[in-house]
């Protein structure tokens, strides 16, 4: 019947059903299925198929693989590739010695001309391991919104098997044919592959490459590195290197580093290029100790306070240290949340801004890049880390100003930022914008993302304010204010 069929609906329930039968009878079923032109029928036949394909290979892989042998008819057609690919992936994300030794099987049976893409599957799978094989499930909508994380309590790391020689050969036959290529070296790295971060050590310490490349290097290092790449961190921090290898060895630093060697960044800071500044502050305000070193240069007179950016001080309110607070209301003010009445009064005068004059659209554009885009988007222009503004209520005036001047009275539950600890302490704050693979990435305000890997990480809770700023708009001239509101309230671009 799978055979001959062509009627969508049959067909769909032929995947069904081949997923519920013994592998014996539904396995071949599966095998006819995937040798049809899938998509042309049914968009959903294709995810059909591979979850009647997927469900057999936990306890029958054998048979599984049976049908991918190096001459089978299932890698000459569309579906039949497909299916065989993901397959590539699953085996390597399942992070068990079967699964890896079933994959190195499947890959040394992918035709040459799909070698590549299957390599490709090979990569990302072994990425996801940290994530585990969570099922069917919700979909991923709980490990997104609601997240197990999002209490306070001691993180979980997800262990998994080092690879079975079988695959680790694989990779290192391809690695050790061009140990510089780029897809190679990490993903030798990311397994271990013995030589490998020897190689890379090497490769950093070599003056006469290029300062991008050792960078590079540096950054393979610190990404799949154990502690004892600190020691490069401290070295290469100290010894003046060029702006590329410095910014890496900053990284190396937060990532490793302990209260201790952060204070290396701090000392230094004054002296660092100001593309690196940003970022510095970025890792040495995550500790409370660093944070108060940083704001005691600029109390010294060796940082001017106008070069760092009230958004980013908010965050140190997290480490509720009253000497944090002192600082910084003597540098730049109160930059806590104001009490319901003074954003009452502060909506008020901003009205009083409005109706003193007109505003310019096209300067109101210039201000939405610089303010709001990078989380914002409005007219298909913009971030994604926030709400899009172009279907909202912004001809309603009350309603624009309360949700700027007050950004955490209402936020939608995918908007909810979170507070990330990591073992050595460091606090990053920012939205969760992506959790596959290895690392978490977290935007900070700007939409700034920052990398963090999961397995340095202790500690995630869903924080109960905005990413958005408050007191957002009282860094702009009543012009300025009316120029963004015109432009925020047009209804064309």
């Amino acid at each position: 019947l799978a055979r001959r069929e062509t009627d969508p609906v049959v067909l769909v329930q032929l995947a069904a059903t081949a997923r519920r039968l013994p592998p014996g009878t539904g396995l071949p079923v599966v095998s006819e299925l995937m040798q049809k032109k899938l998509t042309a029928a049914d968009p959903r036949l294709p995810l059909m198929t591979w979850w009647a394909l997927e469900e057999h290979v936990a306890d029958n892989r054998e048979r599984v693989l049976g049908l991918y042998a190096r001459d089978s008819v299932l890698w000459k057609t569309g579906e039949g590739l497909r299916c065989g690919l993901w397959l590539v992936r699953r085996l390597a994300a399942e992070g068990t010695r079967a699964g890896y030794d079933a994959c190195a099987t499947l890959l040394a049976a992918v035709p040459g001309r799909s070698s590549g893409e299957a390599d490709k599957r090979l990569a990302q799978g072994l990425e996801e391991r940290a994530n585990g094989l969570t099922g069917l499930g919700t979909g991923g909508l709980f490990n997104r919104f609601g997240t197990t994380e999002a209490s306070a309590l001691k993180r979980r790391t997800r262990r998994f098997d080092d690879l079975t020689p079988g695959l680790a050969v694989h990779i290192q036959t391809r690695w050790e044919a061009g140990r510089d290529n780029t897809f190679w070296s990490d993903l030798a790295m990311r397994c271990r592959i013995t030589g490998s971060h020897r190689y890379a050590r090497a490769r950093v310490a070599d003056a006469g490459l290029p300062a991008a490349t050792r960078a590079r290097w540096l950054r393979l290092l610190r990404q799949y590195g154990e502690a004892d790449v600190l020691p490069l961190g401290v070295k290469y921090f100290r010894s003046g290197e060029p702006r590329e290898v410095l910014a890496q060895a900053m990284e190396v630093l937060g990532r490793f580093g302990k209260q201790r060697d952060l204070g290396l960044i701090v000392a230094g800071y004054p002296k660092l290029a100001g593309s690196l500044q940003t970022r510095a502050r970025q890792l040495v305000f995550g500790h409370p100790e660093t944070a108060l070193a940083m704001l005691e240069l600029v109390d010294r007179g060796q940082v001017k306070a106008k070069t760092i950016d009230v958004v980013e001080l908010r965050s140190l309110a997290m480490h509720k240290d009253p000497r944090l607070v002192k600082l910084i209301k003597k540098h730049w003010g109160r930059i806590t949340a104001g009490t319901a009445e003074e954003k009452l009064a502060t909506m008020r005068r901003f009205k009083n801004d409005l109706r003193a004059g007109r505003g310019r659209p096209a300067a109101g554009h210039e201000l939405f890049k610089k303010h709001c885009a990078a989380c914002h988007k409005l007219f298909g222009e913009g971030g994604k880390l926030a709400p899009d503004l172009t279907m909202t209520s912004r001809k309603d005036l009350d309603a624009l100003l309360v949700n700027i001047v007050d950004p955490g009275a209402v936020i939608r539950r995918d908007f909810l930022a979170s507070v990330v600890v990591t073992n050595n302490g460091r606090m990053v704050t920012g939205l969760v914008v992506n959790r596959k693979g290895d690392h978490l990435e977290v935007a900070d305000s700007k939409g700034k993302i920052v990398k963090v890997p999961k397995a340095d990480i202790e500690i995630e809770k869903v924080s109960d304010t905005s990413v958005m700023p408050e007191r957002l708009l009282e860094q702009l001239t009543p012009q300025q204010l009316r120029d963004l509101i015109s432009y925020l309230q047009r209804t064309t671009p």
